[in-house]
C-alpha cells in the first residue's frame, strides 16, 4: 500500500487523498495480478511505489475521460483557449497497455524462464 503522504511529497500528485485511496487500491491489485503472470522485481528502493503511482495516476485519468471531466478548454481573465484535440482511446485494451506501461516505467516485468506466463 503506497500511503497518501508519499504520493503527495515525493510523486508530487494532485488527486485529492480519497481519489488516489480509490486509485491506488486499483493500481495495487493491477500490480498484484502481473506478479502472478510474470517476475516483477524493482531495481530500486521506491520502485514499487513510483510505479503504483503511475498506475493510479493512469486510473485517475481514464475514470476522469469516461465521465466525460477531461479538460476541452480554459479561461484566464479575458483571454479563452479551447482545444480540439482527439478522444483518447478509451478501450480496456487500451487501458491495460498503458497500466503496463506505466508499471514497466520503474519496474522490471518479464516473462518467466520458459517464455510463457506463469499459470499461479
Amino acid at each position: 500500500m503506497v500511503e497518501y503522504a508519499f504520493y503527495r511529497d515525493v510523486w508530487a500528485g494532485e488527486m485529492t487523498e480519497q481519489e488516489f485511496a480509490a486509485a491506488e487500491r486499483a493500481a495495487a491489485a493491477q500490480l498484484g495480478r502481473y506478479k502472478r503472470i510474470y517476475r516483477v522485481t524493482a531495481p530500486e528502493e521506491n520502485s514499487e511505489a513510483l510505479a503504483v503511482c503511475a498506475m493510479a495516476e493512469a486510473i485517475h485519468f481514464y475514470e476522469a475521460a469516461e465521465n466525460g471531466q477531461l479538460l476541452s478548454g480554459m479561461q484566464l481573465g479575458s483571454l479563452s483557449q479551447t482545444s480540439a484535440a482527439p478522444a483518447p482511446d478509451l478501450s480496456p485494451a487500451a487501458k491495460s497497455r498503458e497500466l503496463y506501461r506505466c508499471a514497466g516505467l520503474y519496474l522490471d516485468i518479464r516473462r518467466n524462464e520458459q517464455g510463457v506466463a506463469a499459470c499461479g
